[in-house]
């Protein structure tokens, strides 16, 4: 019963993957700059609003991409696939360590017999 029904979680949770090639890692982060000189936007403090998506790799090395404000929508969709993506491999697995759990039970018991 436990075995069907993890198989019917985890055939519906495959089912709602989002098969898309529209996914993207990493933080949008919004920052202000400000220049030094010679702009009177920033010499009255409001600075320019600039978008940039930062994206952490192994080792620790970090890398940083300007986004154009007319992308930014674009940008938070393809990132918010990817964490429904990740979130849907995760229960994914979680279903998958339930099925190996049976087997194990099985193979545990059958020893005892012996």
């Amino acid at each position: 019963m436990i075995l069907e029904q993890a198989l019917r979680s985890r055939q519906k949770l495959v089912g709602k993957l989002p098969v898309t090639g529209e996914l993207l890692r990493g933080s949008l982060l919004e920052r202000t700059v400000r220049h030094t000189k010679d702009c009177a936007k920033c010499a009255r403090g409001e600075g320019h609003r600039v978008f940039v998506l930062t994206v952490t790799y192994a080792g620790g090395r970090t890398r940083q991409f300007s986004v154009r404000r007319e992308r930014v929508d674009e940008v938070r969709r393809w990132l918010n696939n990817y964490q429904e993506l990740k979130e849907a491999i995760e229960a994914i697995c979680e279903l998958n360590h339930e099925l190996l759990r049976p087997e194990r039970a099985a193979s545990k018991r059958g020893k005892r017999d012996d």
